[in-house]
């Protein structure tokens, strides 16, 4: 039976981030995944059936809220800087590591969406993992922007971004808007039907609301986690691409994945962004158990 139980751990600041521990049963010390949820979500956004999963082929399993979201601490709330994110993640594989049922030598890594792009970043940059997979990826928040943003539109969001600014020299606290939205008149990160839908998904009162920060947005357009996809090796790299991504863009991912140097895997999935959490679950979390068992056993 696999046990889950909330715990804690430190960053810097005095930040405290929160998570879920889950632990098969067995004796001895055991190989670890630690996870993050995507931009703006939650813990409780469609990760704990993926963290099940890997429990029960074995794994000791971190799942934990970025700092600003969910049980954790942290403000302004609903803030995301992606370098932040990845400095805070560096400390959740530190945790792992003291955890004396946990092999420090086998830590892998799972990120999904915003934070499959901070997979691939950490898999280049910290050597502690022995693996990760990357599913459906951030690669240019750059490009990103180009698709999602008509022309027309970019003078008035980039006014959005200055007038943030300038409130926040003067005192004021950073500006925000809706993380989705239908209605053309409220500012949003996401319109497509399949994020809404998402993101409005029931979780448990209080534990997310529908607004970021302005300069989320801003963050977001100058992150490039693919600049990074090249140095990931030797680190072994599973990318889980579906075929119909519109949020982070399919062929932006397929072009990555050609980037990246051995050893590395591809797993497509027949489906739009949210399909491998959802519909496509079992191919998506077997294709990481696999590459999980392979690299961490």
């Amino acid at each position: 039976m696999i046990r889950r139980t909330d715990v804690e751990f430190e960053v810097d600041g005095g930040v405290k981030l929160r998570g879920w521990l889950f632990v098969p049963p067995g004796d001895g010390r055991r190989p670890a995944i630690t996870m993050a949820h995507g931009y703006a979500g939650v813990k409780e956004f469609a990760l704990e059936p993926f963290a099940n999963a890997f429990a029960q082929a074995g794994f000791v399993v971190l799942l934990h809220d970025h700092r600003g979201f969910g049980a954790s601490d942290g403000t302004p709330r609903n803030d995301i800087d992606p370098w932040r994110q990845i400095v805070d993640w560096r400390r959740a594989i530190s945790y792992l590591e003291t955890l004396n049922f946990v092999d420090a030598k086998r830590i892998g890594l799972w990120g999904t969406s915003y934070a499959g792009g901070h997979a691939i970043v950490l898999g280049a940059t910290d050597r502690r993992l022995r693996c990760v997979v990357a599913q459906v990826p951030t690669i240019s928040g750059y490009e990103q922007g180009l698709r999602r943003i008509a022309p027309e539109n970019v003078r008035a969001i980039e006014e959005l971004f200055n007038d943030d600014d300038r409130a926040q020299l003067r005192g004021e606290a950073p500006r925000r808007q809706a993380v989705v939205s239908d209605d053309p008149s409220v500012a949003a990160s996401y319109r497509a039907k399949d994020a809404i839908e998402f993101y409005l998904q029931p979780v448990p009162e209080g534990a997310w609301e529908n607004t970021v920060t302005v300069r989320s947005t801003r963050a977001a357009r100058m992150y490039e986690p693919g600049h990074w996809v090249a140095r990931v090796s030797p680190t072994p790299l599973l990318m889980v691409v579906a075929s119909h991504d519109t949020i982070t863009l399919t062929d932006l991912e397929l072009a990555a994945y050609e980037r990246a140097l051995q050893p590395k895997r591809l797993v497509t999935i027949d489906g739009g962004h949210f399909d491998p959490y959802l519909s496509k679950f079992q191919e998506s979390s077997e294709a990481a158990v696999d590459w999980f068992k392979l690299h961490l056993r």
